[in-house]
């Protein structure tokens, strides 16, 4: 019986290390206007400034206390308390405080969207080139055939393509394609072989799609055996997939 893919032989090096996304630190100052937004909203300028006069009590207590002298939280809330209560003065009678309307609240509701956003892309980025570190050594080692594909390797295609200048990685490409044929991994899951649709190059799609009619025309025909199919993908993608599409429709119907 023919190996699924060929052996290479290489010195074994250590899998890189995990690397971590910086987290953003706590911020007591921001914990401590949050909690004063939270208990003003709904009261009137009159129950404002009760607030505000206990803060302010608050305030002079902690400054007896030197181990208080550097709390930030404390003053904070004051300087919350303070700001909320001269809104409500301008605003005029009647009104009560709510934050969905207040624009300091807003723009820092804004500002905070951005910076989760601009965190999360870093943390997609690290992810992927860990992982990208991960399917070179594999493949360093001639193992990348056992690996398991997984969510978002797609974008790790791209990432091992432009580490190389651009160049296909002719290897990961044949490692996706008989993946995606053969629905390991995540593949397993129909949403996911949906979702690759959109994210893989043309060449590696058709490849699949041609190994997965061989493969039901040859059940168990080895990688050895199926090689040209790769070569045919790579230089005509459009007439395999046609040749693909052809298979499908002249395989026999079941009862």
């Amino acid at each position: 019986m023919t190996t699924p893919w060929p052996t290479r032989r290489t010195a074994r090096r250590p899998l890189p290390p995990r690397v971590a996304a910086p987290r953003e630190p706590v911020d007591p100052a921001r914990i401590g206007r949050r909690v004063v937004r939270r208990q003003a909203k709904g009261m009137d300028a009159g129950a404002v400034a009760a607030a505000l006069e206990e803060a302010r009590f608050d305030a002079r207590q902690a400054s007896r206390y030197e181990d208080l002298a550097n709390e930030v939280r404390g003053p904070a809330e004051l300087a919350e308390w303070e700001r909320i209560a001269a809104l409500l003065a301008a605003a005029g009678p009647g009104i009560v405080y709510d934050p969905d309307v207040d624009d300091v609240v807003q723009a820092e509701l804004a500002a905070d969207a951005g910076a989760a956003a601009r965190e999360a892309e870093l943390r997609e980025a690290v992810r992927i080139a860990a992982r990208a570190n991960h399917l070179q050594v594999l493949r360093d080692l001639g193992t990348l055939d056992q690996a398991e594909p997984a969510e978002g390797d797609e974008a790790v295609r791209d990432e091992l393509t432009r580490r190389a200048g651009g160049y296909i990685q002719a290897d990961v490409d044949a490692w996706l394609a008989h993946a995606l044929a053969a629905h390991r991994g995540h593949y397993h899951d129909p949403a996911a072989r949906e979702a690759a649709a959109g994210l893989l190059a043309q060449p590696v799609l058709a490849h699949a799609a041609l190994l997965g009619e061989l493969l039901r025309l040859v059940p168990g025909a080895g990688a050895d055996e199926l090689e040209f199919a790769a070569r045919l993908a790579a230089t005509e993608p459009e007439a395999v997939g046609a040749l693909a599409a052809f298979l499908t429709r002249a395989r026999p119907k079941g009862p």
